[in-house]
């Protein structure tokens, strides 16, 4: 049996603990310095708050101040922290990890350069590892998978993507079961890239649900064709985002088509997007959501900057991203929700 430290109490992090621990592994559960509260609660109830089943039995909860104890003979480290812990990730929990022991991070997002290219968050740990003259494996996992039906023993299929096929095929056989199905890619690049790509899309689907409250009414019924308009044109641009990534498969666009699906029809991204089309602000969103984290709106500006940077370089065509475009106007612009129907014909 393998020993799983899993750095990062929130809510995918701590689904992960279920599979690892229900094949047999001891499990570590460490909270950040923003999880106290997270571990204190389920070291008394031996339950997440934000889930509504207990953790499985012999579960080892940890508080950040000793991480290094949790981390000492650990066969892998699950990264659980947001896409705005990516630097402290990086700064305070690389330095302390044995070269000897892989990484595989949930965290899902892309970071723009001055010019205009999106690079990933194993890009970034590795050059920051490389400043450490340390040689991390470091592993991510993607696809559609939302940490309540994880927990739930909904069927979910993912992918591990890595730079060496032996190390993934490990990290599959201590995680996989009977409801957590693994592939394995050594494409990092655009595993990292789709998953990341499906959450300023996701958002720009919800724009339509909160369009139609507003003109028929908040409990008026769903209408359904223009999220499948907005859906399709996701699609379209997603595939030209992976080809701008260099990283087109049919593999990579299957992952974060089905990311985006799930996305569209629960969490965070989807409130925000209702509540901008219903006519708010991102201002007034973000403080009707009362502190709620949102990292489709990260990695939807970033995408559109580098997208905007590129095209003044030559390398992009605006005209192929009018949906990316108007979803960064509502985002950064406050531009109101006014989806460009016309720019999505052919």
């Amino acid at each position: 049996m393998a020993t799983v430290t899993i750095i990062g109490a929130g809510m995918m992090g701590s689904a992960l603990a279920f599979p690892a621990r229900e094949n047999g592994h001891t499990v570590r559960l460490v909270g950040t310095h923003l999880d106290r509260e997270i571990i204190e609660v389920s070291v008394a109830t031996n339950r997440h708050p934000k889930f509504n089943k207990d953790f499985p039995a012999g579960l080892e909860f940890y508080q950040i101040e000793d991480v290094e104890k949790a981390i000492d003979g650990a066969d892998m480290i699950i990264g659980g922290v947001s896409s705005f812990g990516v630097d402290w990730f990086a700064d305070k929990i690389l330095p302390i990890i044995p070269e000897s022991t892989p990484i595989l991070t949930v965290t899902k997002g892309l970071m723009d350069t001055p010019d205009g290219k999106l690079l990933t968050y194993p890009d970034l740990w590795r050059a920051k590892a490389d400043g450490l003259g340390k040689k991390l494996s470091l592993n991510a996992v993607g696809g559609p998978c939302t940490s309540y039906e994880l927990v739930a023993h909904d069927q979910t299929e993912v992918a591990f993507c890595g730079d060496d096929l032996d190390t993934l095929a490990m990290l599959k056989e201590i995680m996989q079961t009977e409801y957590y199905h693994i592939s394995i890619t050594t494409d990092v690049r655009g595993i990292e890239s789709a998953v990341a790509l499906k959450n300023g899309y996701a958002l720009g689907i919800a724009l339509t649900i909160g369009l139609n409250q507003k003109a028929f009414g908040i409990d008026s019924e769903l209408h359904f064709n223009s999220q499948a308009a907005v859906f399709g044109q996701a699609v379209e641009e997603m595939y030209k985002l992976l080809a701008f990534q260099d990283s087109l498969t049919l593999q990579n666009l299957k992952v974060g088509i089905g990311d985006l699906y799930v996305t569209v029809y629960g969490g965070r991204t989807r409130l925000v997007g209702i509540l901008l089309g219903r006519g708010l602000n991102i201002d007034e969103a973000k403080a009707e959501l009362n502190g709620v984290t949102l990292e489709s709106l990260v990695v939807a500006e970033r995408v559109a900057r580098a997208i905007i940077k590129s095209a003044e370089l030559g390398r992009a065509d605006l005209a192929d991203f009018p949906l990316l475009l108007h979803i960064n106007d509502v985002l950064t612009k406050k531009a109101p929700a006014d989806i460009p129907w016309e720019k999505f014909t052919f």
